[in-house]
């Protein structure tokens, strides 16, 4: 897989609010994607040096629309990504902070 189809956008939630202090930064990253794969895609777009990826894969949940349509939401990846204490931070998520 190309690197550049690995990151879909940035994950913002109060809890990667948080992580940002401790360089922990969230992506919703493609399903099919590995760990060295999202590392080497953060490094490369972003210019840092990664620690650590670790990746969680929610599943979609159950909606019912107008009281008789069930379905469900989409699946996604998420990835956090620890950068190493003497890396840069992402310039991106530093000015959200």
């Amino acid at each position: 897989m190309d690197t550049t189809g690995v990151i879909i956008k940035p994950l913002l939630s109060e809890k990667s609010y948080a992580d940002i202090a401790k360089k922990k930064y969230w992506f919703v990253v493609a399903k099919n994607a590995t760990k060295p794969q999202i590392k080497l895609a953060v490094e490369k777009q972003f210019s840092v040096t990664v620690d650590s990826v670790n990746t969680i894969v929610t599943a979609g949940k159950p909606k019912r629309r107008q009281g008789r349509i069930n379905g469900y939401t989409s699946s996604i990846k998420k990835a956090v990504v620890t950068l190493k204490k003497d890396s840069k931070p992402i310039a991106f998520f530093e000015s959200l902070s």
